[in-house]
């Protein structure tokens, strides 16, 4: 059976965890609906240098062949695309990540906007009773922050802030990167060597 996922990327800071975690998505055999907002591709110019093509279509071309991927595997859906399968309860993946996440999307999805296709798509899967993964990124937390976290998570939404641990011993900023995305992809239940899972180092 086809894996499908869908991944939104928002304008929080994170785009490294963004472009890690679509890369191990596609080693991983995923078929991924890519999700970018206007404020994502102003932090990609800034923390990656990357300008991403702003039409739906040249956009999947960029990522498809950055990431070595089969044609057709990596879908950029426009932010207004509504007839694409992650508007539809029907026809959307079961499992959609945020990453990062801004407090605005939170605040968004917490209350059901559905003004974009990112809103949308995570209404849906709420509503289908997917699996919801939300990868904050912001500190400090306002009480608004921390509230919209809760109501999430007890509608069955996975929030996972970006912080990585120290415990592997970090050496560059990619082990850092690596801790959060292998973590999101535990979650997701997909293999991954990025991380030795505690207890096991050294065995």
């Amino acid at each position: 059976m086809k894996k499908t996922i869908t991944l939104a990327i928002t304008g929080a800071s994170g785009a490294p965890y963004a472009l890690r975690l679509l890369e191990q998505l596609v080693v991983a055999q995923y078929d991924v609906f890519v999700l970018i907002s206007s404020a994502a591709k102003v932090v990609f110019a800034t923390e990656e240098d990357m300008k991403i093509p702003a039409q739906p279509e040249a956009a999947s071309a960029f990522f498809t062949e950055r990431f070595n991927a089969n044609p057709g595997q990596i879908r950029v859906c426009g932010k207004e695309e509504w007839f694409s399968p992650v508007a539809s309860g029907s026809a959307a993946p079961k499992q959609m990540v945020v990453c990062p996440c801004s407090t605005g999307t939170l605040s968004s999805i917490v209350v059901g906007a559905c003004d974009n296709l990112i809103e949308r798509a995570a209404d849906v899967v709420l509503k289908e009773r997917g699996q919801l993964i939300l990868v904050t990124r912001e500190m400090p937390l306002s009480s608004i922050h921390l509230e919209n976290m809760l109501k999430l998570s007890q509608m069955g939404a996975t929030i996972m802030p970006a912080s990585p641990g120290f415990y592997h011993q970090p050496q560059q900023i990619s082990d850092l990167i690596d801790f959060v995305v292998a973590r999101v992809l535990d979650h997701i239940g997909v293999d991954q060597s990025l991380m030795e899972r505690w207890g096991y180092q050294n065995k």
